[in-house]
């Protein structure tokens, strides 16, 4: 068997990373979802959180807002909206967006509008995670 499969994460905006991969760990609907060489054929939805992948042993980090992932058993595609290292989020911005989403939570919203604010809520609440665990701010 294997020892490595093919990964591509690929942004909106950019390529994040294409090359070999020894193991992938991202956050689907339903749970984090582990992908090892020779995993089943499967379609999955990202939900905004951490991907973590294992390169020449080493493992590395990246914040995804949402997307989706094919898998294959050599190959795995990850589309995501926004794909960024922790060192590349700008943290103020990223507080500041969680401030106004905070705001509009405690206006009176339609239903829609409700879901949107949210979800702008969890993005930028999962950037600031993602930044504080991996540049060690507190």
């Amino acid at each position: 068997m294997a020892k490595t499969f093919h990964l591509e994460l690929l942004a909106s905006d950019r390529p994040f990373y294409v090359g070999e991969c020894e193991h992938l760990v991202y956050p689907a609907s339903d749970g984090l979802m582990g992908i090892l060489p020779g995993h089943e054929t499967l379609v999955t939805v990202i939900e905004p959180g951490e991907i973590k992948y294992k390169v020449d042993g080493q493992w590395r980090y990246c914040a995804i807002s949402e997307g989706f992932a094919e898998v294959r058993s050599d190959y795995v595609l990850i589309l995501g909206d926004a794909i960024e290292l922790p060192d590349e989020i700008d943290v103020k911005r990223a507080e500041e967006a969680a401030e106004r989403a905070k705001e509009l939570m405690e206006q009176k919203q339609g239903i829609m509008q409700y879901y949107h604010t949210q979800a702008a809520l969890n993005r930028a609440m999962n950037r600031l995670k993602v930044s504080r665990r991996h540049n060690h701010e507190i």
